[in-house]
C-alpha cells in the first residue's frame, strides 16, 4: 500500500497543506501591510516605509519582532483566561477559514460542498473574539468599542450573506470551486459573475469594508472617541494576534471577491490558460482598492454607518435575491447556470 494512503500519510499530506498555505498567508500578510502603507503615503505624497531592508521591505517584520519582544501587560481587573482567549480566537477563526478556499482547481485543502456556509460561519463566529476582548478588558472604552464593532460586523453580514445567496442561486451550488468553473465561458471576463450580478459587486466590497472594520467603517477604533475601540488595553503578542486577524480576514475577502464574482482562477484572456497566478493577481488587484479607500475617503459617523447597512444594503440586497430567482426562474442569459451548464 503506498504510504500516503495510510492513515499516517493522509495525516501528514493534510498537515503539510495546512502548514504551506498557513506560512504562504502570514508572509504574504506581512508584504500586504507594507504595500498598504506604501499605498496610503502615495496618495499623501510621502515616501512610507523605506529604512528597514531593501526599500523598506522589512519593515513590517521589524514591527512584528517589536510586538513580541514588548512586554505583555494585563489591567488589575481583567479576567485573564478570557483577556488571552479573545485575541487567539480572532487569529485562528481567521486562519482556518483559508481552508476551504480554492487557489487553482483541485488547489484546496478541503473541497467542502458547504465550502461559501463553511467560511460565511467562521466570519460569523469572529465577532466573538472582538467581544471577549473588550469585556475581559474590564474597561469602559474597551466595553463600547466591543458592542460598536459586534453591532456593525452583524449588521453588514446580513447584506453579504443575502448578495452570497444571489450567487449561490446562479450556480445551484455551495462549492466554491463548483462557482468559480460556474463562470469559465468562451468569452473569458464578461462571462464571470461581475457581468450579471454588477450592482451586488459593489455592495459586497463596501459591505467586506464594514465587516472587517477597515476605513472609512473602522468606527470601533475611531481614536478620537474611544481611545483605540476593543484593543486599547491589549499589547505586544496579543495586540499583534488581533491586527494580523483582522488583516487575514481583509485578505479573505479578497479572495471571496475573486472567488464569487470574477472568475477565481480563470484567465480573463480567452485562449490564455487558468492558473493560480490570475487568483494572487486578482486578489493584489482588491487589496490595493482596499488600501486607496482607506487613504481617500474620510471616516463615516456611527449613525451613517448603520443607516447604510439597515436602511439601503438590506433592502437592496433582499430585493436583488428575490429579482435573480426570478431571472434564473425565467432562464435569462448568466443568472441560471446550473440549468445551462455554464
Amino acid at each position: 500500500m503506498h504510504f500516503f494512503d495510510s492513515q499516517l500519510g493522509i495525516f501528514l499530506w493534510i498537515l503539510g497543506q495546512c502548514l504551506i498555505v498557513t506560512i504562504g498567508v502570514l508572509i504574504s500578510l506581512a508584504f500586504l501591510m507594507y504595500a498598504d502603507r506604501k499605498v496610503w503615503a502615495a496618495v499623501q505624497i510621502r515616501r512610507g516605509p523605506n529604512v528597514v531592508g531593501a526599500f523598506g521591505l522589512l519593515q513590517s517584520f521589524a514591527d512584528f519582532l517589536k510586538y513580541i519582544v514588548k512586554e505583555i501587560i494585563v489591567p488589575a481587573g481583567a479576567n485573564k483566561f478570557v483577556f488571552f482567549l479573545a485575541p487567539l480566537i480572532s487569529f485562528v477563526l481567521a486562519l482556518v477559514a483559508w481552508v476551504a478556499i480554492p487557489f487553482d482547481e483541485g488547489w484546496v485543502i478541503s473541497n467542502l460542498n458547504v465550502g461559501i456556509l463553511y467560511i460565511f460561519a467562521i466570519s460569523s463566529l469572529e465577532v466573538y473574539g472582538v467581544i471577549m476582548g473588550g469585556w475581559a478588558s474590564n474597561s469602559k472604552y474597551p466595553f463600547l468599542g466591543c458592542l460598536r464593532s459586534a453591532a456593525q460586523m452583524i449588521s453588514y453580514e446580513v447584506s453579504i450573506g443575502l448578495i452570497i445567496i444571489g450567487v449561490l442561486i446562479s450556480t445551484g451550488s455551495l462549492n466554491l470551486t463548483s462557482i468559480v468553473m460556474a463562470q469559465s465561458g468562451n468569452y473569458g471576463i464578461l462571462s464571470w459573475y461581475w457581468l450579471p450580478h454588477f450592482p451586488m459587486v459593489i455592495l459586497f466590497f463596501i459591505s467586506a469594508l464594514a465587516e472587517t472594520n477597515r476605513p472609512p467603517f473602522d468606527l470601533p477604533e475611531a481614536e478620537a472617541e474611544l481611545v483605540a475601540g476593543y484593543q486599547v488595553e491589549y499589547s505586544s503578542t496579543p495586540f499583534l494576534l488581533f491586527m494580523i486577524g483582522e488583516l487575514m480576514a481583509v485578505v479573505l475577502m479578497c479572495a471571496l471577491i475573486t472567488i464569487l464574482f470574477f472568475g477565481g482562477w480563470l484567465s480573463p484572456i480567452p485562449g490564455v490558460g487558468d492558473g493560480i497566478l490570475w487568483m494572487i493577481l486578482k486578489m493584489l488587484v482588491f487589496f490595493f482598492l482596499f488600501a486607496l479607500v482607506k487613504a481617500v475617503v474620510p471616516r463615516f459617523r456611527y449613525d451613517q454607518l448603520m443607516r447604510i447597512g439597515w436602511k439601503v444594503f438590506l433592502p437592496l440586497s433582499l430585493g436583488w435575491v428575490v429579482t435573480v430567482a426570478a431571472f434564473a426562474q425565467m432562464g435569462v442569459p448568466g443568472y441560471a447556470r446550473w440549468i445551462v451548464g455554464g
